[in-house]
């Protein structure tokens, strides 16, 4: 058994660390013997979350450069400068096969420096519009695996790959789980079941949302299992007292709230629009304005556009929410179809998919 060293950077956002562990858990099935090391940014949620997977992690630091004016723009420079050296200690040190990153601002340094030294790198974008490290990378590194087609404008065609985004396998059977997932949230079987999903943190604006419309999910007759995110528990916990409305500031069992749900409200990240089109529900997009390149807009519209999903900005909630939320409940056939089209648009193999390209560089090596 070969014994492969890795490199996996990527991080910022869950968005971008996930994907980056569910690699490294598919290669260390392939090469149980293999070197893994994570490179992230030293001060963001990856130096946590990526230990608690089982993975060690050196930390950079980097940041991003603010889109508005700026005092902490002078120092992105030196950052970048002291980055560079660094992942250069690194990648000498460590000596990888493969280099892999994920997005988010360390694996910009480290992947320069990679490709410099002629070590095999995959890059791995999970938004339908890049962000601006990997459209730089992608020059430089040997394979680009997107979950969008059409990205030929940003990425060289040669290099492309449409492999879909990494996602949890345990989403696969959510179907068969609709009745002990019912159980699970002591939920009543026989009434619709919402549910409401802003991110780990929380989206104030569908918060609010959700806030002012809780006697008129109940006037349909609906239960509603709102993740609020953290960031909002405290506030709106107090609605846990109403008999229709469940509050959690995070979901662990995610794949029995997908089985719960009959119709699903969600921020549109990357991974969580991979997820659901795997779940195959009824979806109402309501995208974060507030992210760069407004890529969540971006993701939402390209399943919208397929009459897959449903998409309502922010600034479009107070006309268009209600009616729009009427209508799909009253209309069972609406429902079947956009749970089944946003089904056929699922890439379930995405992460055995990369790793046979990650396979490919290493017999190039």
């Amino acid at each position: 058994m070969a014994n492969y060293k890795f490199i996996l950077s990527g991080g910022g956002t869950g968005g971008h660390i996930y994907p980056a562990i569910a690699i490294a858990d598919e290669l260390k099935v392939r090469y149980p013997d293999a070197k893994f090391l994570f490179v992230g940014a030293s001060d963001r949620m990856e130096m946590e979350k990526v230990p608690q997977a089982g993975y060690k992690i050196e930390g950079l630091w980097i940041s991003g450069i603010q889109r508005k004016l700026s005092l902490k723009n002078l120092a992105f420079p030196f950052k970048l400068l002291m980055s560079l050296l660094r992942s250069r200690k690194i990648v000498k040190s460590f000596q990888p096969d493969v280099v892999i990153g994920t997005g988010g601002f360390a694996s910009g340094p480290l992947l320069q420096v990679a490709a410099s030294h002629d070590i095999p790198c995959l890059i791995q974008e999970q938004n339908s519009f890049p962000g601006i490290t990997n459209k730089l990378l992608a020059k430089k590194v040997d394979v680009v695996c997107v979950a969008y087609s059409g990205l030929e404008t940003y990425f060289p065609k040669e290099k492309i790959r449409l492999t879909g985004n990494p996602v949890r396998q345990d989403l696969l059977g959510v179907k068969s789980k609709e009745i002990e997932a019912k159980d699970e949230f002591t939920l009543v079987h026989k009434k619709y079941t919402l549910l409401v999903l802003g991110g780990s943190l929380g989206a104030r604006r569908i918060n609010e949302l959700i806030e002012a419309n809780l006697d008129f999910f109940e006037g349909l007759n609906m239960q509603v299992i709102w993740q609020c995110g953290k960031l909002y528990y405290q506030h709106y916990k107090r609605y846990n007292t109403q008999k229709h409305v469940q509050v959690y500031a995070f979901l662990n069992k995610m794949n029995l709230a997908y089985a719960a749900a009959d119709i699903i409200i969600s921020r549109a990240g990357a991974i969580s629009v991979s997820e659901l089109c795997i779940v195959g529900k009824p979806v109402i997009f309501i995208p974060s304005p507030n992210v760069a390149e407004d890529h969540q807009t971006k993701n939402a519209e390209a399943i919208a556009n397929e009459d897959a999903a449903i998409l309502i900005k922010e600034q479009d909630l107070d006309n268009q929410f209600k009616p729009v939320f009427s209508e799909l409940v009253g209309n069972e056939e609406k429902r079947k179809t956009l749970g089944d089209k946003i089904k056929s648009l699922a890439l379930v193999d995405a992460t055995k998919d990369i790793v046979n390209e990650v396979e490919k560089l290493l017999n190039i090596r």
